[in-house]
């Protein structure tokens, strides 16, 4: 392998085809022309430069993703080559997201695949530009306009076939935009930027046509990569995306990175987060360049190119470092589970950590640990794939290994909106959360929102819970399944000033997605496969009844050279095992492919409920009940009956009207009048009532209501109240006295405007000697509390006096207080809010006096006139 030229632009090119298309022979004929191999290899030869693992040349079929370095005129190629295997898409997936362009390969006696399709909406979902290669054209039943109407019929009216003349591929590049057909129609023709411009974004694909085998067309392809293709990469800031993870001979940790912006060197620390979001600063060791098994060390890597470096512990597939953003979900997931058999007399514990590291490489494989029964369960996408990790295992760790006949993975989501509540609060310990959940369309997967103002809850634990929602797999109560298509919505929460921590939000998190699905009405979704399924004529009735008995879809038959071809959808469980039975009735000439096709809901959900026999609330370790506090002692509480013992109101909670809060009034057991006015005098002496007056001449009679609702009680934090406020904060640096007197007058007009009742709370418990004063001010009540006895104190006794049955209210920003009087079951309100309300007030009250004054003066005027 020869030294990169930096002078060249720098394209990573991926090569993708359905099973058997040529994808390989292709990647041997482009090593080979480019001059990076002397020789080009053949898959049935056992000696291709880019399958060369054992397992293969075995197979005979591409099962990891390699690189490969190649030079041509004008550009530096690092090509990628994907498996082609439909069991392994998520290893194919993985690399798209680093692509500057791609070549598909479609063979030209199969044309296009239902994989073919797949790989297709890949490769627009991560948007990379494609150049398309009809392979096998030497092979009889290849016919190059059939194909062309194949490839605009089913991916894209925009598959140009640049074999074609000049003069007509200028025409139908300038229907592929308005801009080209502008500039088409001005001057006659497009230049080279042109066509580069609307193949990168993806306007038009252009199409060759030949064999990999024989080297046809292919050096036509590579010339026309090079003029045309443009990098993606070119920040100066440092970035790059990992898209594998892999090992050398001597087990040393690879980590296969993109870089995409900047330059990287040896010895250089690199800070990132791995997936458990914790922070890491590590050294990069060595620097490789690979090109098939063999590498050089690099000095130094620049943006665009492709490298594994070492010395990085922490690295995961799809991660970005640097100025590079996360990758975003892979598509491809597996649909069946197996649990794995192992030898006898071997500990599951002890080889679970082997197994780790294979799902470290491949993230799809999804390893699964159950404590309880000691078993060790694999996620694979098919027969091929578990042939393969059995065999994987075995050359890896020398270990003989089987798997079950395997199980369909069942997803779960809900019918509609409903409200989750989590509550922790053991002894020290505070944390609520409240999550309104909501359905999405299918296939949306987890989405994540707040509702929730900074008043209410501090930004910073705002964005801890969205954390924690998203940190974990959260299981349905159905079947224990996954949870999907799900939007969840932060509506509300509390923590507590001195006892919150991380961990308990956490808790209180999981807890209120588990309490809202038990509550839910929830659905039952399997998974499906898209299929595409030849066999001889004859036999395409059996096939036509056989998909019906699976409740699958299907489309018309199509001929396909001398079989007839079906496409549709079926669920997994249905089909799984199909080929086999196909291979028999067909005498093996039938042919089955099939691709996930998302989930749906289960046809058959109470039977598949009652087989699995899950039992939700038996799953300690995914509980729905939360732990309240009462009496220094944390004790829990059931799932249903959270609501009653909650702290925070229900987001889903209807707003009251008029009606209905004289219907509670009158069904509210109050305490007596003369037990309110006890605690009043006691505190602030004898009550003034006004005298009894006549009634004023010519004023209306007023309506007594029917019912008499509760007296407003408002206590207010006066302090904390005056370092709210933007005028009385200022006021209080200069003299603190002045800025409590404005506040009485403030609140005084207050109370004279609403009627309500209003203790002012000042805080003396830093004042040497103080007794504690109780006076009243026109219409309000003043307290100072006493040396040793807070505001905090003062309030939280006052407030469970006449909390219990009196609509009180304390204002207050103080944390500690509002969370004593949130256990009196008063309503709180932040100093912020009710100054609001005091300016609300206070334009009230002049609107009323301009009026008034308006009134007199029209009243002087008439009586002038007079």
């Amino acid at each position: 392998m020869e030294k990169t030229d930096k002078t060249k632009k720098q394209l990573c090119m991926g090569i993708l085809a359905h099973v058997d298309a040529g994808k390989t022979t292709l990647s041997e004929a482009m090593l080979y022309l480019s001059g990076e191999i002397k020789k080009a290899g053949r898959v049935d030869h056992r000696d291709s430069f880019l399958d060369n693992h054992e397992l293969e040349r075995k197979r005979g079929i591409t099962i990891f993703s390699k690189q490969a370095v190649f030079e041509l005129d004008n550009s530096t190629v690092t090509l990628l080559d994907t498996p082609g295997h439909a069991d392994f898409s998520a290893e194919a997936e993985r690399t798209l997201q680093i692509l500057d362009c791609a070549v598909l390969v479609i063979s030209g006696s199969d044309g296009v695949q239902a994989h073919t399709e797949t790989l297709w909406r890949l490769l627009k979902r991560y948007d990379v530009p494609v150049f398309i290669f009809v392979s096998k054209m030497d092979l009889p039943g290849a016919e190059r306009t059939k194909i062309i109407a194949d490839l605009q019929a089913k991916l894209s009216e925009n598959c140009i076939d640049f074999s074609l003349p000049e003069d007509e591929i200028s025409e139908h590049l300038a229907l592929c935009s308005e801009d080209a057909m502008e500039k088409y129609l001005e001057t006659g023709k497009l230049d080279d930027s042109d066509i580069s411009a609307l193949i990168t974004q993806r306007r038009m694909f252009p199409c060759f046509f030949g064999s990999g085998l024989r080297m046809e067309g292919v050096g036509e392809l590579l010339k026309f990569i090079d003029k045309y293709g443009t990098s993606k990469a070119n920040g100066e800031q440092f970035g790059a995306r990992v898209y594998k993870i892999g090992r050398d001979a001597k087990g040393e940790r690879l980590s296969y990175i993109k870089l995409t912006g900047g330059t990287l060197k040896p010895r250089t620390l690199l800070k990132y987060k791995n997936q458990s979001g914790e922070e890491l600063e590590e050294k990069i060791n060595q620097i490789r360049l690979y090109s098939g098994e063999k590498f050089q060390s690099a000095d130094s890597v620049s943006c665009g190119q492709v490298c594994a470096v070492t010395g990085l512990s922490g690295t995961y597939p799809g991660q970005g470092i640097g100025a590079e953003s996360q990758g975003i979900k892979p598509l491809m997931q597996s649909v069946l589970s197996y649990r794995i058999i192992l030898p006898d007399g071997a500990e599951p514990a002890v080889l679970l950590p082997k197994f780790r590291i294979l799902q470290e490489e491949d993230p799809e494989l999804n390893i699964v640990w159950n404590p309880k029964t000691k078993d060790i369960s694999v996620e694979l996408m098919g027969k091929v794939q578990t042939e393969i990790f059995i065999g994987l295992v075995k050359q890896r760790f020398d270990l003989d290994i089987g798997l079950d006949s395997g199980h369909i993975m069942y997803k779960e989501t809900i019918a509609e909106k409903v409200e989750g509540v989590g509550h922790f609060e053991p002894l020290r310990h505070y944390a609520e959360v409240h999550l309104l959940m909501e359905p999405l369309p299918a296939g949306s997967g987890i989405q994540i929102d707040s509702l929730c103002d900074e008043d209410s809850l501090d930004r910073n634990w705002q964005r801890l819970i969205m954390t924690h929602i998203a940190e974990k797999q959260h299981l349905g109560v159905l079947t224990g399944s996954p949870i999907t298509d799900i939007k969840i919505s932060l509506a509300s929460g509390r923590a507590h000033l001195k006892h919150t921590e991380g961990g308990d939000f956490r808790q209180a998190v999981y807890r209120a997605v588990r309490q809202g699905l038990m509550g839910a009405k929830m659905i039952l979704l399997e998974p499906y496969y898209r299929f595409s399924l030849e066999l001889p004529q004859e036999q395409i009735g059996r096939a036509i009844s056989d998909i019906r008995a699976m409740n699958g879809e299907f489309s018309s038959p199509e001929e396909s050279g001398d079989m007839l071809r079906i496409e549709g959808s079926a669920p997994v469980s249905a089909m799984n095992g199909y080929s086999e039975t196909l291979m028999a009735y067909s005498h093996g000439r039938g042919r089955l492919s099939f691709m996930p096709d998302g989930y749906r809901p289960c046809r058959k959900q109470d039977q598949v409920v009652a087989e699995i026999g899950y039992e939700p609330e038996n799953d300690l370790e995914n509980t729905a009940d939360s732990v309240f506090c009462a009496h220094g002692a944390g004790f829990n509480v059931k799932w249903n009956e959270v609501p009653e013992y909650m702290h925070l109101e229900s987001c889903l909670k209807e707003k009251k009207t008029a009606s209905d809060e004289a219907v509670r009034a009158r069904q509210q057991i109050s305490i007596d009048e003369r037990e309110l006015e006890a605690i009043m005098e006691r505190e602030f002496g004898p009550i003034k009532r006004p005298q009894y007056q006549e009634a004023k001449r010519n004023e209306a009679p007023v309506s007594q209501p029917v019912l008499e609702t509760r007296r407003d009680y408002i206590i207010v934090d006066g302090y904390n109240l005056i370092f709210a406020h933007d005028e009385l904060k200022e006021l209080a640096k200069e003299n603190l006295g002045l800025a409590r007197a404005r506040l009485m007058d403030m609140l005084s007009n207050y109370c004279g405007f609403t009627r309500a009742e209003l203790v002012l709370v000042f805080d003396g418990f830093r004042t040497p000697g103080n007794p504690g004063s109780r006076e009243e001010y026109h219409n309000i009540h003043i307290a100072f509390t006493k040396d040793g006895e807070t505001a905090d104190a003062y309030i939280e006794r006052m407030s469970y006096e006449i909390g219990k049955n009196y609509k009180v209210r304390v204002i207050t920003s103080d944390n500690l207080i509002r969370l004593s009087a949130l256990r009196s079951g008063v309503l709180r309100t932040s100093s912020k809010e009710f100054i609001a309300e005091l300016q609300w007030t206070a334009e009230q009250i002049g609107k009323v006096l301009e009026k008034t004054n308006l009134n007199a003066h029209k009243t002087r005027f008439i009586d002038g006139k007079r």
